[in-house]
C-alpha cells in the first residue's frame, strides 16, 4: 500500500479535475466531487462512485433546489491497489474521469470500450 496523505490525495484528485476539457467542466451542473477514506462495507474496494441523475436523464422534474449529485473517490482502496504515488496520481485520474463520464449519462460498457473502466 502506497502513503499518501489525504492532502496530497485530495491535490490529486483536484489535478484530475483540472485534466477535464473546460468545454465539459463548464457543462457539469449540480455535483460535489468528495473524498472519503473508505469505501462502503459492501464495496470495500470500490475506487470511486457516482451517486446522481445523470444530466441526459434530467428532464422537467429535475428542478432547481435538488441536491447535488456526488462523486465519491475512494482514498484507501485507490492506495492499496497501487505501488507508487505516480501509479495513485495515474488511477485517480482514471477513477475521476471515469465518475464524471457517469455524470454525462456514459455507462460502464462505453466506459470500458474506450478504455476508461
Amino acid at each position: 500500500m502506497v502513503e499518501m496523505s489525504r492532502d496530497a490525495f485530495e491535490d490529486a484528485v483536484r489535478d484530475a479535475l483540472d485534466l477535464i476539457p473546460e468545454e465539459l467542466a463548464a457543462r457539469m451542473d449540480n455535483v460535489v466531487v468528495l473524498v472519503e477514506d473508505d469505501a462502503p462495507e459492501d464495496d470495500p474496494e470500490l475506487l470511486g462512485l457516482y451517486e446522481g441523475v445523470a444530466l441526459t436523464e434530467r428532464d422537467g422534474w429535475w428542478a432547481a433546489g435538488s441536491l447535488p449529485d456526488r462523486i465519491t473517490i475512494y482514498r484507501n482502496p485507490t492506495l492499496a491497489i497501487c505501488d507508487t504515488v505516480e501509479d495513485v496520481v495515474d488511477e485517480v485520474a482514471v477513477t475521476v474521469v471515469h465518475e464524471v463520464a457517469h455524470h454525462f449519462g456514459i455507462d460502464d460498457d462505453r466506459l470500458h470500450e474506450l478504455g476508461w473502466s
